[in-house]
């Protein structure tokens, strides 16, 4: 349960992060969550297949940041289209 819970707030975290940093703003508590969630996902799996992986608290929420700010972008790109 605690696993959850922090994977939840790790999220939420990177999420937020991520709309600050390519958005200029969150997408709101859920929407910041989900963001962060596939972030997390997608994250790991890159930085997973370069040999690279994030630490604790901080290397989570970064790993998770650079998926969330991926995602971002890539649904940018598909939102143009």
């Amino acid at each position: 349960m605690e696993a959850i819970l922090l994977f939840i707030v790790i999220g939420l975290i990177a999420g937020w992060l991520a709309g600050i940093l390519v958005k200029g703003g969150g997408f709101g508590v859920l929407g910041d969550i989900v963001v962060g969630i596939l972030g997390a996902v997608i994250g790991g799996y890159l930085f997973g297949a370069f040999g690279i992986g994030g630490r604790g608290l901080l290397g989570g929420v970064l790993v998770a940041t650079v998926g969330a700010i991926l995602l971002i972008f890539v649904l940018r790109l598909i939102k143009r289209v």
